[in-house]
């Protein structure tokens, strides 16, 4: 499974960063390696540096062998957040999807 980090240029992707996203992706949807090829992270900050509530967004993509793309996003407080949030509702999202094949 490869994990493909990108970020807007208000947040700095450094090896910290994608560092966590590893780790998040990895322990969250490790169960699906086998049937997932690859998964994009997509991380911006939607006010641009200005002080905001819930302004980290993060979509997170999932390519599954032979099937559509499975998508999630969270807005949160901080990146940190927003990876946690739309790595678990991706999870969901991929237990419906691929638990409807029996896989």
């Amino acid at each position: 499974m490869i994990i493909q980090l990108n970020t807007d240029s208000h947040i700095k992707g450094d090896e910290s960063l994608a560092s966590h996203v590893e780790t998040v992706v990895e322990s969250v949807l490790g169960r699906f390696s086998g049937q997932i090829t690859r998964v994009e992270v997509h991380l911006s900050d939607v006010n641009a540096g200005k002080a905001g509530s819930n302004d980290k967004h993060c979509t997170m993509e999932a390519r599954v062998d032979g099937r559509p793309p499975v998508a999630a996003t969270e807005d949160a407080e901080t990146v940190r957040d927003a990876i946690n949030g739309a790595a678990h509702k991706l999870k969901r999202a991929l237990d419906s999807s691929l638990g409807k094949l029996g896989k």
